[in-house]
């Protein structure tokens, strides 16, 4: 077991305004002043990419807190969590020895930040607000500039295939094992399950709206709505129903809820010109589905 120390007991604190609104960065006074310089564009640029959901920040008053990590690997970034409460935060365990390009190339800090993008109050339904940080972990990758449009549905595909070969819990039903991922496993089968429903749920908004409506516009409502509320999954489920006039997000989470293994990924992918070879995506550059494709990738709509 690894032992992680507490979060920043001493800290230098820096600030970051955006469109009115406020995120305070705490990092530990035992990194270095050339790593505090490398977090602070770390997170900046997270927070940017965070923006191009709704064009605002999720909170008009966070937080992010940055502690060191002990030696664990190569990952820059082994351990990192939300903390829901009157001022969000987000808390990175970070190595001392991370630049400023592993940082920024890593998934992680998107991940973490995607959690945001929902008022959700922090238990039940994992599958759920996992499956949306899987999700658009990859897609603020592509839009902050960091991986292209391919290699951001290869991230995807590669996602998928990972859920997929995780056969343990074949044939149990995915609220029951999301409810015991944390005692019995399952983090692949919860997480890209998760990622399929919020993929189908983009991709059927653009489609059926030709265009209009996306993911993105679905989140920026329940946001002008609920931020500051603590809702659970059902909850937030039927707001997004509701706030954007469609009869989608109930559906697709009770087909979900009740599957008993990852829906398939093929048609979504079809629909949108994509195809696999070998393990391997390839687009399609012309007709209505390489248009909704990029337009996820990039943050478009028509």
């Amino acid at each position: 077991m690894v032992f992680w120390p507490a979060l920043a007991a001493a800290d230098v604190r820096h600030d970051l305004v955006r469109d009115g609104r406020l995120l305070e960065i705490h990092i530990s006074d035992q990194f270095s002043e050339t790593s505090r310089q490398n977090l602070v564009e770390w997170i900046s640029s997270l927070s940017d990419a965070l923006r191009t959901i709704y064009g605002h920040w999720p909170r008009r008053h966070w937080q992010t807190v940055i502690s060191p990590a002990p030696a664990s690997g190569d990952d820059p970034i082994p351990w990192a969590e939300v903390k829901r409460g009157e001022t969000d935060s987000v808390n990175f365990y970070v190595s001392p020895a991370a630049s400023a390009n592993e940082l920024k190339r890593a998934w992680t800090g998107y991940h973490e930040f995607a959690h945001l993008l929902i008022p959700y109050q922090g238990r039940g339904d994992s599958w759920f607000t996992e499956g949306l940080a899987s999700y658009y972990q990859n897609v603020l990758q592509a839009r902050s500039g960091v991986i292209d449009e391919q290699a951001m549905w290869q991230k995807l595909y590669d996602g998928y295939q990972r859920g997929l070969a995780d056969t343990r819990f074949h044939g149990r039903p995915l609220g029951e094992v999301s409810q015991g991922m944390r005692q019995e496993g399952g983090f692949m089968r919860v997480y890209w399950s998760g990622a399929w429903y919020f993929l189908a749920a983009d991709v059927r908004l653009r489609q059926q709206s030709r265009g209009r409506l996306s993911l993105d516009k679905a989140l920026e409502q329940l946001n002008r709505c609920c931020a500051d509320k603590s809702l659970s999954v059902p909850a937030i489920v039927r707001k997004l129903d509701d706030l954007n006039r469609v009869i989608m997000f109930q559906s697709l989470y009770d087909e979900l809820v009740v599957s008993t293994e990852i829906p398939p990924y093929e048609p979504l992918f079809a629909s949108l010109g994509i195809t696999v070879k070998n393990g391997r995506v390839h687009l399609q550059q012309q007709g209505p589905g390489a248009i909704i494709r990029a337009g996820i990738a990039s943050g478009d709509t028509l």
